[in-house]
């Protein structure tokens, strides 16, 4: 497990979110990204929760934002440096960003993203 304190661990969710092209991120709507520290070894490196573009109707209004949710201590405990620590943020948050645009875990898998 490498140690990567909170505020740099939120310095490379930062950085990740940049890497996202304005034109896919500008298509992103009512989602929040969050950053927590999770529970070491659970596997569990990112989490979205919401109601995906794909899925959306007439009847989405007055709806609470998706949530991304980066986990910051599962991530260090399944890389041995920073550099790897970059890489898994890296693929975390294009992962989940990729749920809320309605892209399943197969597709991910497909893509290389999982």
């Amino acid at each position: 497990m490498v140690d990567v304190p909170a505020e740099r661990f939120d310095e490379l969710v930062a950085d990740a979110m940049d890497s996202i092209p304005d034109e896919l991120w500008n298509l992103a709507d009512n989602v929040a990204v969050v950053v927590r520290e999770g529970t070491p070894g659970s596997g569990l490196l990112g989490l979205y929760r919401g109601i995906p573009l794909t899925e959306r109707d007439a009847g989405y209004t007055s709806v609470a934002p998706d949530r991304i949710t980066i986990f910051r201590l599962p991530i260090l405990n399944a890389c041995r440096t920073e550099a790897e620590v970059v890489e898994q943020v890296r693929i975390t948050v294009v992962h989940e960003v990729a749920h809320h645009f309605g892209i399943d875990d197969a597709r991910l898998h497909e893509l290389g993203w999982a």
